[in-house]
């Protein structure tokens, strides 16, 4: 009896585990989507939102490390239960880096609103729009253990960083040609490498998926293939 309440109480301190980890990517990708929309429609209230969110995501990461380490030292986990404990909690600080990166687009996006509208933030939305995709995907594949799935937001990062390249390029060409708009072409900019680093965070949400399922560690597979 007393092994079974054991475990019982162990998958009980594991789903709760995985509850807050759920509840703070939920949280974190709605504070991108809001941010995304806010640039787009020139909506400060959506960019406000994201900024209100981040501290309620700042302490659910703290929530998820103290309840990672309770579970560590009260069961001593081994093998794929081990793994799914400590990759939830290094999900969780990937997660409040998507949440943060949405917050310094949310403030760039607010300076924007505040002059003349510029075309080139269509190159960003189609940024924002595969960055989100890779968010969305990274968290579904975490949450069912889909590794066909996390491996493909894995694969995905490498266009988003081309996408960033093509976008900054055209944008360094156009502070030259509109100086009058320098601002706006560097807070662009700053947005473009928001975004690659959002890429960066599911891509490495992916990973750990892989990791917890298969103790398969992919991280920095694809620069050794590519020597």
């Amino acid at each position: 009896m007393t092994a079974k309440h054991t475990l019982t109480s162990f998958d009980q301190a594991l789903e709760s585990l995985r509850k807050a980890v759920l509840t703070m990517a939920s949280l974190s990708l709605r504070s991108l989507e809001n941010v995304l929309n806010g640039l787009r429609d020139r909506n400060d209230d959506l960019c406000l939102q994201a900024i209100a969110d981040d501290e309620e995501i700042d302490q659910l990461e703290k929530q998820i490390d103290r309840e990672g380490l309770d579970l560590l030292i009260r069961y001593q986990p081994v093998a794929s239960d081990l793994r799914r404990v400590v990759s939830a909690m290094k999900m969780s600080p990937n997660l409040e880096r998507i949440a943060d990166e949405a917050v310094n687009i949310a403030r760039r996006a607010r300076k924007l609103n505040r002059h003349r509208e510029l075309a080139e933030v269509q190159l960003i939305m189609k940024m924002g729009a595969h960055a989100l995709q890779m968010v969305r995907d990274s968290i579904d594949a975490f949450v069912r253990e889909d590794i066909e799935q996390a491996r493909a937001v894995v694969a995905r990062d490498d266009p988003l960083d081309e996408m960033n390249a093509g976008a900054v390029g055209q944008l360094l060409a156009r502070t030259t040609e509109d100086p009058e708009e320098l601002r706006g072409y560097l807070n662009l900019l700053f947005i473009a490498g928001h975004l690659e680093r959002i890429g960066d965070h599911a891509t490495n949400i992916g990973e750990e998926t892989v990791y917890a399922v298969l103790a398969e560690d992919i991280r920095h597979q694809r620069t050794a293939d590519q020597k």
